[in-house]
């Protein structure tokens, strides 16, 4: 009768989207996030004027283009993150399957920029780097696969992601782009391990990977190199090790001052893969600390969430996300200072560079749509009830 008089109660679905995404949202990890985003404008305007004025541009041309970049990233990474598990395994796989056919056609259609790897198409007005895009979404489909196959009657996931790294493995290989190949790995080899991997697969796998690598040392001059150059006791001060070596000790613990640093006028990677040496040199130990707490932040607080997590796919997905991210910072730093063979891969959010900002932007938002809080029991809970 009440509803003949004034009409039908309206329905809503829930709350609005922007509330709901703000109050389940890991905050630290996106201000982390962002504070990097923004360190890494702030040391490209020290470290990319050289090589623009080297190239004839204007002398921020790369800190706008820098900017424009972040930009896209950030706002795919908001987008993501206001997505729904589901919704980001099937972007995840769509995005894959794309970047794996562009990957194909790079040996046919890719450039290589001089720099001896074929890893590039260019667009004219940019390059792209599929291999960056295809991180973010080998990791969820890889976790995809392996979450279906733990349950009862389902596909063998487990076989099925370990031929695909197989594949992407070697195609990155033969680039030749080791760093992404062993990133791939990596991966990989922490969601196998955190979904109950026995440890002599583990160990048979870690075999193998150090068969493949004397391989590539005996038959890939461009591996053998960058092998010998880190197990070489001296480094040569006309190298890019050897200048951001010098950087990183003459910075000591407060820096030589903005702009007052010289490393930025001999690296030709400045502003990409040594962006860490720029900031050693006019900064300080003090700003290399505050990047790598806030890296720690971000692994930390992430893992602390997927902990909680009872979702299978979500605790594999979000865990190869982060493994993945935490890993590369970690690369990146340790060429800088020598702990690690060279290796072309930029810093997450504070290197130079188009494809690594928005790939990192599509990974990161992916990692906090599946971190978000959800009306759930937490997984240890369930746990203490079966032991009961």
């Amino acid at each position: 009768m009440t509803e003949m008089v004034y009409g039908t109660v309206p329905v809503y679905s829930g709350d609005p989207i922007l509330p709901r995404w703000w109050r389940t949202i890991d905050k630290w990890t996106m201000s982390c996030i962002l504070l990097l985003f923004a360190i890494g404008l702030l040391l490209g305007l020290a470290s990319s004027p050289p090589l623009a004025s080297k190239n004839g541009l204007e002398p921020f041309y790369y800190v706008i283009r820098q900017a424009i970049f972040g930009g896209m990233a950030m706002m795919v990474m908001f987008a993501f993150s206001m997505m729904t598990p589901q919704m980001v395994r099937r972007l995840a796989v769509i995005g894959f399957v794309v970047s794996f056919i562009a990957m194909m056609g790079l040996p046919f259609f890719g450039t290589d920029f001089g720099k001896g790897a074929v890893r590039w198409y260019s667009l004219g007005f940019a390059s792209l780097q599929p291999s960056e895009f295809l991180k973010p979404g080998f990791v969820v489909v890889g976790a995809w696969l392996i979450s279906a196959g733990l349950e009862v009657g389902g596909p063998p996931g487990r076989l099925y992601s370990f031929i695909l790294m197989v594949m992407i493995t070697v195609l990155l290989a033969l680039q030749p782009d080791f760093g992404q190949a062993s990133l791939v790995l990596f991966s990989w080899g922490v969601i196998y391990f955190v979904a109950g991997a026995p440890m002599l697969i583990l160990l048979v796998l870690a075999g193998f990977v150090v068969l493949a690598g004397s391989f590539a040392y005996a038959n890939s001059p461009h591996f053998a190199s960058r092998i010998d150059g880190y197990l070489s006791a001296d480094v040569a001060p006309n190298t890019q090790l050897g200048y951001a070596t010098n950087a990183i000790r003459e910075g000591g613990f407060f820096g030589v001052g903005v702009g007052e640093g010289q490393v930025k006028w001999s690296l030709p990677d400045a502003h990409t893969d040594f962006i860490i040496a720029v900031a050693a040199e006019e900064y300080g130990l003090v700003l290399v600390m505050a990047i790598i707490v806030l890296y720690c932040i971000i692994v930390v607080r992430s893992v602390m969430r997927l902990m909680k997590e009872r979702d299978p796919f979500i605790r594999l997905a979000g865990t190869g996300l982060v493994a993945s991210f935490g890993v590369q910072a970690m690369i990146n730093m340790g060429v800088a200072v020598r702990l690690l063979p060279a290796k072309g891969m930029t810093l997450p959010f504070v290197s130079y560079g188009g494809s690594s900002l928005i790939a990192g932007g599509i990974a990161m938002g992916m990692l906090l749509a599946l971190t978000r809080t959800r009306p759930q029991g937490e997984i240890g809970d369930i746990l203490m009830r079966r032991t009961r």
